[in-house]
């Protein structure tokens, strides 16, 4: 079927600390960690693919939502058209690049893209 343009892909978790979470998740869930640096764990087996990112802030809303679109610049313009605010732009990462953006009630999702 493969990755789909537009569709909820991917969450991301805030935590104070990643081995406790690890722990947490695969020992009450089952999930399935992989390791990437010291800040940051992806998870699997969970129904929806995912990942903790390490932070010394406040944690006041934990869950990113992560969408998937093949070509970043056409999806930043089409939100930014439609009064989306970029939070955090174009940045790479393993594995691909992603934004930040708010939607007009302040919700911080991303996008991300392997191309």
């Amino acid at each position: 079927m493969g990755i789909k343009n537009n569709h909820i892909n991917y969450v991301e978790f805030k935590t104070k600390d990643l081995e406790k979470t690890k722990e947490f998740y695969s020992e009450s869930f089952g999930w399935v960690f992989t390791d990437y640096g010291p800040t940051y764990i992806a998870f699997e087996e969970s129904g929806i693919e995912g990942g903790f990112e390490t932070t010394g802030d406040e944690i006041v809303n934990g869950a990113l939502i992560v969408l998937y679109h093949e070509n970043l610049d056409i999806i930043k313009s089409r939100i930014e058209k439609n009064g989306g605010a970029i939070s955090k732009d174009i940045f790479s990462f393993p594995g691909g690049r992603r934004f930040h953006f708010l939607d007009p009630s302040g919700n911080e999702l991303a996008v991300w893209s392997d191309k």
